[in-house]
Order: C-alpha cells, then sequence, then structure tokens
C-alpha cells in the first residue's frame, strides 16, 4: 500500500443527508467570532496601564534606532493583521461551506485559538511588546501574564504555526512521486514532512522574528548569551533556543492533517480509534487537534520556563526600548547592569520562575553600566 499523500481536490465527499433549515452551528460560531472581535475593538487600546506604566516618562521616546529610522513601523504588522484576519476569515467560511470538516480548515481553527495561551508564552520566554500596538486591557486576567501588553496581531498565529505546512506538503508529494513508493519519503512520509517542517519553520521563523525585533515590534528582554544572535543588544534574537521550539508546533499541526491513500487524515484516525464522538467525527476530528496542539504549545512554554527558571537568561536587551513602560526586570538582571528603574517583576515572579522570594535585592551598575541612560547609544 502506497503513503503518498493524496490530493485534497480529488477526495471523495462523503453524502450527506439534505440539511432543513440553518445550520445553526455554523451561525453561532460565527458570531462568537465577529463578537470577540467586537469585544477588542471596544477595549483595546494603546494607553498604558498604570499597572505597566512608567509614571517619570511622558510621551514614548526611543533611545534606540528601528530599522531606517522609520517610526511608525508598527502601523504595518497591525493592518497587515487586521486585513489577515478578515480575509482568512471569509476563506473559512467559503472553504467550509464547499468542504466541510476539512483537516485544513480544523487546523486552521485550531491554530487560531490558541492565542488563548499567547501570554503565557509572552511570559516564559521574555517576549515584550511594544506598549504603542493596540492591545488588551493589561489588569484583565490571563492578559496579565504578559511582560507590558497583549496586543490584536496575535490573531495572525495561523499564518506563522501552520503557514510551514503548505510548502512542505508540496515539496513532500514532489519527491514521494518523483522517488516512487518504495523510497524513504514514501515509506516514511510523517517522518518526512516532519523533517521538512523543521527545516522550512526554523527558517522562516528566524527571518521574520528578527525583522520583526528589528523593527521593534516586541524584543526578547533577556537571552541565553549562547545560540543568540547580536547578544546584549536591544535587537538580539534567541535563535537556536525559539526557531527551534517554535517547531514543537508547526510539526504537530502538519502531521494532523497528513492524510494517506485512504483519504483521511491523522487526525481523524486518531479520533476514530479513541472512538471520540463516533456519531460527530468532525467533532473528534477538533478536539485530537486542539488537544495535541495545545499541549505543543505548552510545550514550548516548558522549554523557555526551564531556561527561565535555570536563570541562564543572563543577556539582557540594552537599552530598554520603551520607556513609557516599567523596565520587565524579574530577575534583577537590567539594574545589575545599569537599568534604572522603575521596575517590573509582573505575575509569577517568585517560584515559578525560581525565586521562591521573589526579585532579589540588587546592586544598581553591580555588573556593568551598560543599560545605563547615559550609554544607551548605539
Amino acid at each position: 500500500m502506497t503513503t503518498e499523500s493524496k490530493p485534497l481536490e480529488t477526495e471523495p465527499e462523503s453524502p450527506r443527508a439534505p440539511r432543513n433549515g440553518p445550520n445553526w452551528g455554523r451561525v453561532i460560531s460565527l458570531f462568537a467570532w465577529l463578537g470577540f472581535l467586537g469585544l477588542f475593538l471596544a477595549v483595546g487600546r494603546t494607553a498604558v496601564d498604570p499597572r505597566v506604566a512608567n509614571p517619570n516618562v511622558e510621551g514614548r521616546p526611543r533611545p534606540v534606532g528601528f530599522l531606517t529610522g522609520f517610526d511608525h513601523w508598527q502601523i504595518i504588522p497591525q493592518v497587515g493583521a487586521l486585513i489577515m484576519v478578515v480575509v482568512l476569515t471569509a476563506v473559512f467560511i467559503i472553504g467550509w461551506r464547499r468542504n466541510p470538516g476539512s483537516p485544513v480548515l480544523l487546523m486552521v481553527l485550531v491554530t487560531t485559538l490558541i492565542v488563548w495561551q499567547d501570554p503565557i508564552m509572552n511570559w516564559s520566554p521574555y517576549a515584550v511588546y511594544n506598549p504603542a500596538l493596540m492591545h488588551w486591557p493589561e489588569s484583565w486576567p490571563l492578559i496579565m501574564m504578559s511582560p507590558t501588553v497583549e496586543p490584536f496581531i496575535v490573531f495572525g498565529y495561523v499564518t506563522f504555526y501552520f503557514g510551514p505546512y503548505f510548502p512542505a506538503i508540496w515539496i513532500l508529494r514532489k519527491l514521494q512521486a518523483k522517488r516512487g513508493p518504495e523510497s524513504f519519503v514514501s515509506r516514511h512520509p510523517l517522518l518526512s514532512l516532519g523533517g521538512l517542517v523543521l527545516v522550512i519553520g526554523f527558517i522562516f521563523d528566524a527571518m521574520l522574528e528578527i525583522s520583526l525585533v528589528r523593527t521593534g515590534l516586541y524584543i526578547y528582554s533577556q537571552a541565553i548569551p549562547f545560540g543568540t544572535l547580536f547578544p546584549g543588544s536591544t535587537f538580539q534574537f534567541p535563535l537556536i533556543w525559539e526557531s527551534l521550539s517554535v517547531t514543537f508546533v508547526m510539526i504537530p499541526a502538519a502531521i494532523l492533517v497528513y492524510r494517506d491513500d485512504t483519504g483521511k487524515s491523522v487526525a481523524e484516525k486518531l479520533a476514530a480509534k479513541a472512538r471520540l464522538f463516533p456519531t460527530k467525527p468532525v467533532l473528534g476530528t477538533f478536539l485530537v487537534m486542539f488537544a495535541i496542539i495545545n499541549v505543543s504549545y505548552f510545550a514550548y512554554g516548558a522549554w523557555f520556563w526551564a531556561i527561565k527558571a535555570s536563570g541562564l537568561a543572563t543577556s539582557v536587551a540594552c537599552p530598554w526600548p520603551y520607556p513609557e513602560a516599567k523596565v520587565y526586570d524579574p530577575q534583577g538582571y537590567y539594574e545589575e547592569n545599569g537599568a534604572e528603574g522603575p521596575y517590573s517583576v509582573g505575575k509569577w515572579s517568585t517560584w515559578q520562575q525560581g525565586l521562591p522570594d521573589g526579585r532579589p535585592d540588587v546592586e544598581l551598575g553591580s555588573k556593568s553600566m551598560r543599560c545605563a541612560t547615559e550609554s544607551a547609544d548605539g
């Protein structure tokens, strides 16, 4: 039996009984999604909450020049994210009407819904977003986990975490067709697909994130010096640690939607094997995907949590580029390198990051003064 993936357009549709009246599940889902977006438009803001704001600074001074000196980079990704959400919503609706229950569309939904974890996944790797971004209220539960703010742009996660699947599956199908059923790529399609996503996802993430950090969308305020690009600068990027760990989500997302010659995806087979809602196979497939992808995303966070708790992320991004916000310094490394307060420790700042007694008492500049305002040039 060959294991070559079957093109989506050639798969026969299962017979469906005619439906009388509207599909209320679809209607409710659409209005829930639109209501959620409407909620953000109602409560979103660019002002900084007093919990995060530096009371000693007015306006939004920037002690470091971002890419080309352009002052309004943040408009571009936010408008892009808005367009992306609108386009993907329309594509999803049209696609679902034509092919209801498509594993690819279900994965689009799942990799969008995992944004509920994003505040935690900003806390774990010290991902500090630009406070100028349109964001949720910083005082809301869960949102408070983010070191500074939780922005709207994360609703574009689907293209980030699921995007590498499409070039990877295209390459895999080409290789399978060229090398035949006895080749490694045909005999071990899931391993091959995972390997392709690993390489493509690593490169894709590195290119995307380095550019976003360089334009000031966010920073990694602390990182392990080894394996980090531009360590110690505002634009430091934990290349090995971040670009590898994001594939923890990309790889299972791709594997779960892979279809063999039976036309069934891995997720559909797992749902059937577990007898999960056997009379509602689409729901069962969705739940399998949702559970596995959320666990995979937790693995990403656990990877960075271990780094955080170990205290090895000693390279601080200097100068601190967002003076309108308190310096996020839960372990005192910024203060030890001369950055003046006020400081913020955020949530989960005691035993959760290896500090049972909370932020330690440290001496300003006890290690260096490289983060001091007067030495923040260049």
